[in-house]
């Protein structure tokens, strides 16, 4: 409801612009007014069942809380806090008068062409961004506040419920199909409870951004931010940090950008070692997923007879998302062996995406492990004695534990890694017997030319490899390998669909 007539301020702001003028943008709880090359963020005079913005005082108090908690994350965007005041002549001004009237959150102006959600519909997302983009995520969760106020099961419950009371209110859905989607959620929920439970005793449920989404990233200076996080409601924030991701892996999903979800999973993990979780992201895509149908579902009691329309087609495209990913996937293991240059980063990368439920498979790679072992970038080249014989057993020791833990979970997986000596790969063969899941073992031919022009052409890779380390492979040989040949000259695409059809072992 409206809890104050703020048309006095929305004046004070519009006749900022001068002749120039100023554009507005209104959400169901702030207005912004872009003001040249800046702009200022009011909070809107409402009191819902979530938020309390109806005194000035409550108002000011968020634009505060508004600037702190997003410095964190998109320093140089906020700028700071003003206060709209009235004088005893009756006239508005900032940070000068008697009496408070509202405030503002001041912030610089974004070009649009720089949130993520417009890079999207243009093409300009990219591998490596995302990948920067997972980093910077895992950096801010690293940095982020453990909370512990209920069980990891109930904080889900909570959001459940929410879910429900949002459905409740709108008509585009029928009442047996809200009573069977509730019903599944509900069902899923009893299935992962003690893995949340584990979670929250762990501390991995924080005080999060809440709301990361595609339009709440952007680029600023060449590094992407994320910005404007909930500020307002302290309990819908704190969530499991991986609930917190999983709201950009569904949005990305939706979008059509499988391949940047499964990349985004997968380098976020690789940050934070964090695989028990792994086979919780679908669930939680899911629920992200229900969030946005009920909200989009919402929306049309106070929309134009022609947006009608439009908002209930995505919020039914954002429901049928959310029940196709509440169904579980069967888990399966896909091991890739092959020497230096062979192509096995590339084909793990195009085939995560496709198996498993999504955001896709869990990509385990030797390269990576190493690095993560040695505290560095995964870009960052590493000495000789990083790879002597009793490292890289350890390497593949640990390969193996977080391949279990994730199939054995029920997640599917890619193990990616040379594999050359037959005890590493009996070893990632042991550990689909022992969780009882399907696996198929493939092994990348390619011409000794194509191996060295591959090694020597490689930029901020996670391969340390270079030509020496390939002459050592060649002449040891691979004629006892067994596992499944497939020729690693083709199209990368076409061996990701061959791998794809073989047959389990």
């Amino acid at each position: 409801m409206v809890a104050e007539d703020q048309s006095n301020v929305i004046s004070f702001l519009q006749e900022l612009g001068g002749t120039n003028g100023i554009k507005k943008i209104e959400t169901h709880i702030s207005y912004v007014f872009l003001i040249g090359n800046g702009a200022f963020k009011v909070k809107r005079a409402v009191k819902l069942p979530y938020v309390d913005f109806s005194t000035p005082e409550l108002r000011l108090k968020a634009c505060w809380k508004e600037l702190v908690l997003n410095v964190v994350t998109a320093p140089g965007l906020y700028l700071g806090v003003r206060k709209i005041m009235r004088g005893q002549d009756g006239r508005l001004q900032f940070d000068e008068g008697d009496e408070l009237v509202d405030a503002v959150v001041e912030m610089v102006r974004l070009d649009p062409e720089a949130l993520f959600d417009r890079m999207a519909v243009t093409g300009r997302l990219t591998a490596e961004l995302m990948t920067r983009t997972a980093r910077m995520i895992a950096r801010f969760h690293r940095g982020a506040r453990p909370i512990h106020q209920s069980s990891g099961s109930a904080n889900i419950a909570g959001v459940l419920q929410t879910n429900a009371a949002g459905f409740a209110t709108s008509g585009v859905f029928a009442a047996d199909e809200l009573e069977t989607f509730e019903r599944e959620f509900e069902e899923k929920l009893s299935v992962h409870a003690a893995l949340l439970d584990a979670r929250e005793a762990a501390g991995k449920v924080m005080r999060c951004h809440g709301d990361l989404h595609l339009r709440n990233i952007c680029v600023m200076n060449g590094e992407p931010r994320l910005f404007d996080c909930i500020e307002f409601n302290d309990q819908i924030a704190t969530v499991d940090k991986l609930y917190d991701v999983a709201f950009l892996l569904m949005d990305l999903w939706h979008r059509g950008f499988p391949e940047f979800a499964n990349l985004v999973a997968n380098r976020y993990l690789d940050e934070v070692d964090d695989e028990d979780g792994f086979v919780l992201l679908p669930y939680f895509m899911a629920i992200r997923a229900a969030v946005r149908a009920h909200v989009v579902a919402t929306q049309i009691a106070d929309s134009s007879a022609e947006l009608t329309g439009k908002l209930a087609t995505e919020a039914r495209s954002y429901f049928d998302l959310a029940r196709s990913l509440i169904v579980m996937q069967p888990p399966r293991l896909i091991a890739i062996g092959g020497l230096s240059g062979a192509g096995k980063t590339t084909i793990a990368e195009v085939l995560a995406p496709q198996f498993g439920a999504p955001p896709g498979a869990r990509i385990v790679e030797s390269d990576r492990i190493r690095k993560a072992m040695h505290g560095v970038e995964a870009e960052e080249r590493l000495g000789p004695a990083a790879y002597r014989p009793e490292v890289s057993d350890k390497v593949y020791g640990e390969m193996a534990r977080r391949t279990l833990t994730i199939v054995r979970a029920g997640g599917s997986a890619v193990a990616a890694a040379v594999f050359d000596r037959a005890p590493n790969r009996s070893r990632i063969e042991a550990v689909a017997r022992e969780a009882g899941v399907p696996c198929t073992a493939v092994w990348l031919d390619a011409k000794t030319s194509s191996l060295r022009r591959r090694v020597t052409s490689r930029t901020a890779s996670p391969s340390d490899a270079d030509v020496e380390v390939l002459a050592r492979q060649l002449v040891a040989g691979t004629s006892g390998v067994t596992w499944e040949r497939v020729d690693a000259e083709r199209d990368a695409n076409d061996i990701a669909r061959m791998i794809l059809d073989l047959q389990y072992v």
